[in-house]
């Protein structure tokens, strides 16, 4: 058994959507066995309105969510991150943020849901579309024994769960 529960850092270049929801859902489903965090490599200082208002329906509360740096998970009095995965759309031409201290990484692209324009119903169905996509990543996560798997044998695991639906 772990001394510590699996660490894992969602990232994205705003730290407002898509690493938001990502970090939810694996602390929500992940409890116990992960401990999640999320952050930007160019935070927009507070999470999308439409991400926090689908984990309140999702009846998470969103006190704890902020928009923040990377930088916070690089230091000596940073927790140690086991995954560093980026969410961030590569097919829409964002940049992807690469993160320098993970031991493990994987890129889980989406369409990023902020882009969508339109009233809070467009927008709103938008985040419930990225929450079902990560919804189906973490699920596929969690039933591997990552905890124990080789390296490569891992990294071939979680580049697949990378190409699942929705993939950008």
């Amino acid at each position: 058994m772990a001394e510590r529960p699996f660490s894992v850092l969602i990232l994205c270049t705003g730290n407002s959507a898509r690493s938001i929801l990502g970090e939810a859902i694996l602390g929500l489903k992940g409890a116990g066995r992960i401990v999640s965090y999320s952050a930007g490599s160019k935070p927009k200082g507070v999470p999308h309105p439409g991400a926090l208002r689908l984990l309140a329906r999702k009846g998470i509360d969103t006190a704890s969510f902020r928009s923040k740096s990377w930088n916070e998970f690089t230091g000596p009095a940073a927790p140690p991150i086991d995954l560093a995965i980026t969410v961030c759309g590569n097919a829409a031409g964002e940049a992807c943020p690469v993160f320098m201290g993970a031991p493990l990484k994987a890129h889980w692209g989406l369409p990023d849901p902020a882009d969508v324009a339109g009233d809070d119903a467009a927008v709103d169905a938008a985040f419930e579309q990225t929450w079902a996509w990560l919804e189906l990543r973490v699920a596929a996560f969690l039933a591997l024994p990552f905890e124990t798997m080789d390296r490569a044998a891992l990294v071939r695991e979680l580049a697949r769960i990378g190409q699942m639906e929705g993939a950008a």
